[in-house]
């Protein structure tokens, strides 16, 4: 498979930025409207003609092994994702290359990794791999403050035999401080049973700008613009402002592991200070889910691997039967300013009897 390009990535950035910008229509304060690229496999998400996020399902870059929301942007212009591997940009680590935008996916079904697959795995190994393969935009639907898309998925090993059909409806909210994205996601169980064995790698995760990183001493690579990698002993946290705050008042590093209803992530990109908050669903499995949030950037929600967090107290491996469906249901809130718990938990409470 041919790797594309640093060029190729600046065109679809540029595309994304600049290319709507033509023959535009007027449209009331925000509008969240649709453009889709067929030939490209990409649907951008519009709030007043500017960018919100992109569903890109492209099969022709390596390290897109599922389908992503990239990049997500907040509603002062901040974008919140980080950009490597497909944007590079100067100062950013360079690890984990199939952490990308905004992603769902699992470490562990029926023992295939469908979270860890890219270009970064050899291929000998490769046969353990999942990829996750976009069949279908089932419909789109444009609104004032709000707006909807269904899409079709395949989970795929790798014989390219399907292990699940995934259902998902995306809804973009818009305000003039606020960005929402909710994801109501059905798997279904194709002809053999599937087990979700229990793995800290899941399942909804959003990789972060470096600005919303927690500071860190450790050793790190870091990437300039051009892709040159430098090994640095220890990080410069200038500009570097995250901190975690969970439900249950657990702040910093230690909210990994740990479950609760909802995690904010806040701090500050160039001039603006955004929280990034996931929320949980009182109908998920699990519920309230342990987290895989780490102070690198990696910012996920995972249900399911609770033999990991709970050091082997707990055990799921979740199991579908072939033809059983389960449904996860996911808020993602980028808020321009720090609220504080009480407006967070108002937001989870109205999102709980949705």
């Amino acid at each position: 498979m041919k790797k594309i390009t640093f060029v190729q990535i600046t065109l679809l950035i540029s595309f994304l930025f600049f290319g709507c910008s033509t023959n535009k229509k007027n449209v009331s304060q925000n509008e969240v409207t649709f453009i889709q690229h067929k030939t490209e496999k990409r649907v951008d998400v519009l709030v007043d003609n500017k960018p919100f996020t992109s569903f890109l399902y492209t099969d022709t870059i390596p390290d897109l092994t599922k389908p992503v929301l990239y990049p997500v942007i907040s509603a002062g212009g901040s974008t919140v994702t980080r950009g490597f591997p497909l944007e590079l940009r100067p100062g950013e680590r360079t690890d984990h290359p199939h952490h990308i935008g905004m992603w769902f996916t699992y470490g562990d079904v029926n023992h295939i990794d469908f979270w860890g697959n890219s270009s970064a795995i050899p291929p000998e190994q490769k046969d353990r791999m999942g990829w996750i393969r976009n069949t279908k935009i089932e419909k789109v639907t444009s609104g004032q403050d709000s707006g909807s898309m269904t899409v079709s998925m395949d989970w795929l090993d790798a014989s390219g035999h399907a292990v699940l059909k995934e259902n998902t409806r995306f809804v973009f909210q818009a305000g003039a401080d606020y960005r929402t994205i909710d994801r109501i996601t059905t798997l279904t169980a194709q002809e053999d049973t599937v087990i979700f064995y229990d793995t800290k790698e899941g399942m909804m995760g959003i990789r972060v700008n470096r600005a919303l990183e927690l500071p860190s001493d450790k050793p790190v690579v870091l990437s300039d613009e051009h892709g040159n990698k430098t090994e640095v002993a220890k990080l410069d946290n200038t500009g570097v402002t995250g901190n975690y705050l969970n439900s249950e008042g657990v702040t910093g590093y230690d909210v990994w592991g740990k479950r609760a209803k909802w995690v904010a992530l806040s701090g500050k990109i160039n001039n603006e200070n955004i929280s990034v908050i996931i929320f949980d669903h009182p109908d998920n499995v699990g519920y309230p889910s342990y987290w895989h949030a780490r102070g690198y950037g990696l910012f996920a929600i995972n249900p399911l691997g609770q033999k990991t967090f709970s050091n082997g107290k707990e055990e799921l491996n979740f199991t579908l039967n072939p033809g059983q469906s389960v449904t996860f249901k996911y808020r993602v809130l980028i808020k321009s300013g720090h609220p504080d718990t009480e407006e967070i938990n108002k937001e989870f409470d109205l999102f709980s009897k949705e």
